[in-house]
């Protein structure tokens, strides 16, 4: 049997029902480096995914659609000395493959020169047992009960009074296959699961209407907030939200409630990011082992964390996955790094590569969060005679190589440690080191979205309204 032949009986057992999702994509995978190799590639690496994934919409109580996608590519990098070439395919016969093979090899040769690519060397890659990190469910997907929850979470946020109309509610669920193989003899694959509803509302009439949301996210049905509960909130949030004022410039303490406090955590990442850092684009390129915020404060990324929506146990470059204490005792301690950027630095990675099957491998967070602090939200904002607190953040007015930050925001007037009426139309601003420094944290964490942040307080933000 030759290479096309065997590429295509390999191709053929991945596109059927499974068993043995892992074992069949690997098989795969394996086949490809040994064709790239005979093709002339120094070294290579290959990944294969696949996703089963179902999203229903909802509106008025009425199913608006129901979309059903199932999809598998499969990628390969080729190395010719220190030059690199990614080609990927969704044909996943056999003519295409062997056509991708030798077109990956063909390109890697007249490339330029990268003197940082290359793959893991085979002691830094994952070898021994993996960590379960409890990331899917099943394969299952189920129509009937997506339904169930878009419809249960809209009737619920309809049911407020003083809710108008609705823009919709959504759930969906799905399945990922993810398989890495690489001539370094890294060789592994996982699965994983996901499962999610959301629901949108307007309050109010006419020019005087206001919008709220509320959605969750879990790796296991049974871990998602309860439909009917997230759409009440979502309907009684968009009424709270009428008759908003201006609000006054001024400098004050801002509130960040943490559906919008992760954002600040969101930065902080792109800040760290060993590429940002390796191109020297980034305010925070000096400040490794320096204190940014209070002693206090932990902020930790645990690619580890059981059921999380970002876990894995290796990385996209087959480094094994590890936590790590990102900010600790309030002083940067590492950077996001995946092989490329810390080859840069002179560092070792630190198995944050992530990676599709089209493109390099380049490092992000996994399952970033901000330790809680002692107090509760309210005796946050109990010493505060006036300030903001913020429930919607809009723009991007944040520039990573300065720090500076500036935002479109609304959400509620603080008076004497109440909170006392909506606002719209403001802008907050600062600049990121400041912000990190004046950081406290409430003990409100909950694991929600990926980046996950308790609500958090600001001191001395500028607040420029009316």
């Amino acid at each position: 049997m030759d290479t096309k032949q065997r590429l295509a009986a390999d191709a053929a057992s991945v596109s059927s029902p499974r068993p043995g999702p892992r074992l069949v994509a690997l098989d795969l995978l394996d086949r490809l480096l040994a064709a790239a190799r005979q093709s002339g590639a120094d070294a290579a690496d290959a990944v294969f995914a696949d996703r089963r994934s179902l999203s229903v919409a909802c509106r008025l109580g009425s199913r608006e659609s129901l979309e059903r996608s199932e999809s598998a590519v499969v990628g390969l990098r080729v190395f010719v000395g220190h030059r690199q070439a990614i080609v990927s395919s969704s044909d996943l016969g056999k003519d295409a493959l062997a056509e991708m093979v030798s077109r990956a090899v063909s390109m890697a040769r007249v490339v330029p020169e990268d003197p940082f690519c290359g793959l893991a060397d085979p002691a830094e890659v994952g070898q021994g047992e993996a960590t379960d990190v409890d990331a899917c469910e099943s394969d299952e997907i189920d129509a009937t009960a997506a339904n169930d929850r878009a419809l249960a979470a809209e009737a619920a946020a309809l049911a407020i009074p003083g809710v108008s109309n609705s823009e919709g509610a959504e759930a969906g669920c799905g399945y990922d296959a993810f398989a890495i193989a690489a001539t370094n003899g890294f060789r592994r694959a996982y699965e994983r699961s996901w499962n999610n509803v959301s629901v949108s509302v307007l309050a109010g009439e006419g020019t005087a209407m206001e919008r709220d949301y509320a959605y969750s996210s879990a790796v296991y049905r049974g871990d998602l907030e309860d439909a009917a509960t997230l759409g009440r909130r979502c309907g009684e949030r968009a009424v709270r939200r009428l008759r908003p004022r201006k609000a006054g410039s001024a400098q004050v303490p801002v509130i960040f409630e943490p559906r919008v406090a992760g954002s600040i955590l969101g930065h902080l990442s792109s800040a760290i990011n060993g590429a940002s850092v390796a191109r020297g684009t980034t305010f925070l390129g000096d400040k490794l082992g320096e204190r940014l915020f209070a002693p206090t404060i932990r902020v930790i990324d645990d690619p580890l964390r059981r059921r999380g929506l970002r876990s894995r146990p290796f990385d996209g470059e087959g480094i094994a996955s590890q936590p790590h204490a990102v900010i600790d005792g309030g002083v940067l301690t590492t950077w996001f790094l995946d092989l490329r950027s810390a080859r840069q630095l002179g560092l070792r990675s630190t198995g944050h590569a992530s990676r599709g099957a089209s493109s390099p491998p380049s490092p992000s967070a996994t399952n970033l969060y901000l330790e809680p602090g002692p107090l509760s939200p309210e005796a946050l904002i109990a010493d505060i005679r006036s300030g903001l607190y913020v429930t919607d953040l809009m723009g991007f007015g944040v520039n990573g190589v300065t720090g500076d930050y500036s935002r479109g925001a609304s959400g509620f007037w603080i008076e004497n440690g109440e909170i006392a009426y909506p606002v719209s139309e403001i802008t907050i601003s600062g600049h990121l080191l400041s912000m990190f420094a004046a950081l406290t944290p409430a003990s409100d964490l909950v694991f929600r979205y990926g980046t996950d942040s308790p609500t958090v307080r600001i001191d001395g933000m500028t607040v420029a309204g009316r």
